[in-house]
């Protein structure tokens, strides 16, 4: 694993730091756009500022650094005037402003704002474009099609498995695991081998799963693997995967990265800008009853509104 913290003093690399300080997901439609600076700026050491759960996941896009940063609320851990190139793939916010520019860099990739000359920002961007435009406009190529990961260096724990990620980061993305169970029941019929995937937080979500599936006669025994998995062995799950059903998620953002099959539900997050790219995947959403609250507790309608059926029926879509 990369890390910011295992440089040698005497390395006199260039520095670039592009600040992404967020989660899985964002990483991942981020990954065009880091795949631009590699190529632009080959003798730079790229570090890419984002909490430390994230470093792992930095192997599956290719020679980036990773410099260990929980969020905006501190200076980013780099002395002044070190970098030389700073990008902000983080916003546009004052916050970001402010850490980008407290690194001193010589030369700074953002969207305009004060001080600071850019491509104007455009909401409704799909993410992968946002960033990609973004750096064209200060000359650097990068094409947001250019998503693809590295294969995990781990194999996956079950090869050819159908793929039911339970969780989500807010409550507005958690589809009701009553529903996931049914899922895996009627996907079970039909011959799919299911695991149950997420975090250690979302563990408890994935037995209650599993156990509402089994007493409709789903066989999910050896197919626990939320809470067991380090982010290496996910992707190599999701890589390695028949389907790939999932909210908004990060889940969902590997498996476009290794072009599986998925389906995705969306609440909150307009799927214009957060949806998959081309490939075969299904997004289901009732855009038209989008609350929009991504940071509630309780799950977004356009969510709700998505059904069993309509799961299932679109796994056969996909001739899944």
């Amino acid at each position: 694993m990369n890390t910011a913290l295992d440089r040698d003093e005497s390395n006199d690399q260039p520095l670039l730091l592009a600040l992404r300080a967020l989660k899985l997901g964002d990483l991942l439609v981020a990954v065009p756009a880091l795949r631009g600076l590699r190529r632009a700026f080959p003798e730079h050491r790229i570090l890419y500022a984002a909490p430390a759960w994230v470093a792992e996941a930095l192997d599956l896009v290719g020679d980036i650094h990773h410099l260990p940063t929980p969020g905006l609320d501190h200076p980013l851990t780099v002395p002044r005037g070190a970098v030389d190139i700073a990008v902000n793939l983080h916003g546009n916010g004052p916050e970001s402003r402010l850490r980008i520019g407290e690194l001193q860099a010589r030369r700074v990739v953002a969207h305009a704002g004060p001080g600071v000359s850019g491509p104007p920002w455009v909401t409704g961007l799909p993410e992968r474009e946002r960033w990609t435009r973004l750096l064209n406009w200060h000359g650097i190529d990068a094409d947001p099609l250019d998503y693809r990961l590295n294969r995990p260096a781990v194999p996956s724990p079950r090869p050819g498995a159908t793929v039911i990620h339970v969780g989500a980061a807010y409550g507005s993305r958690l589809w009701p695991v009553e529903r996931f169970a049914d899922v895996a029941v009627e996907l079970t019929a039909a011959g799919h081998h299911i695991v149950l995937t997420g975090s250690s937080s979302e563990r408890g979500r994935a037995e209650e799963t599993a156990a509402l599936a089994r007493l409709k006669g789903a066989n999910l025994d050896d197919g626990l693997l939320a809470g067991r998995q380090g982010l290496a062995e996910f992707a190599a799950t999701v890589a390695e995967a028949r389907l790939v059903v999932s909210a908004d998620t990060g889940a969902a953002h590997l498996a476009s990265a290794y072009e599986r099959p998925s389906v995705v539900l969306f609440g909150p997050a307009p799927v214009e800008e957060w949806g998959p790219p081309p490939g075969p995947h299904v997004v289901l959403t009732a855009v038209e009853l989008r609350r929009g609250d991504v940071f509630s507790s309780d799950p977004d309608p356009a969510l709700m509104a998505v059904s069993v059926r309509d799961v299932v029926e679109a796994v056969e879509r996909l001739g899944c």
